[in-house]
């Protein structure tokens, strides 16, 4: 099956570049990053804080099949409607760093939008690790459940 999240990960640098299209309205894709109820259906995670707004911040927590429960947290620096989230990422109890996450929502027409993250990490070596772990198909499916879940919401 294509993947349809495409990751851009340039050797030796300590970025990479996710890019998206999907079949759903502008509106509708920034919606599905910022109300806490579908964040949790496609993510499938609990959101426990949301605070979409400069300054805010915003706390995950997703529990694995044996029970474990994993945090993940971070800081809102930028947010513009519709436009974008320029927000910290931090996984909790692992070595990874906080990674900071740009994030930018385009409109392709009234019924196709584009997300495009821009994520930096604290090194290239941090940013290699995350490219030896299933991030590629892990957003993937994650993107792929959030057309499916958000397409019910037209």
């Amino acid at each position: 099956m294509e993947q349809k999240t495409k990751i851009n990960a340039e050797d030796g640098k300590q970025e990479i570049v996710v890019t998206r299209e999907f079949d759903l309205p502008l509106a509708l894709l920034f919606k599905a990053y910022v109300e806490p109820d579908i964040v949790e259906q496609w993510m499938g995670t609990k959101v426990l804080k949301l605070e979409n707004k400069k300054h805010g911040s915003w706390q995950f927590e997703t529990t694995d099949p044996m029970g474990n429960k994993h945090g993940f947290n971070g800081v809102i620096h930028e947010f513009s409607p519709n436009q974008k989230i320029t927000r910290t990422f931090e996984m909790e109890n692992t070595p990874f760093p906080v990674q900071l996450e740009f994030l930018e929502f385009e409109k392709l027409t009234d019924d196709t939008s584009k997300l495009i993250m821009h994520i930096v990490y604290r090194s290239v070596a941090d940013r290699d690790e995350m490219l030896r772990l299933p991030f590629a198909q892990g957003i993937n499916m994650a993107h792929n459940r959030l057309q499916l879940i958000v397409n019910k919401l037209k």
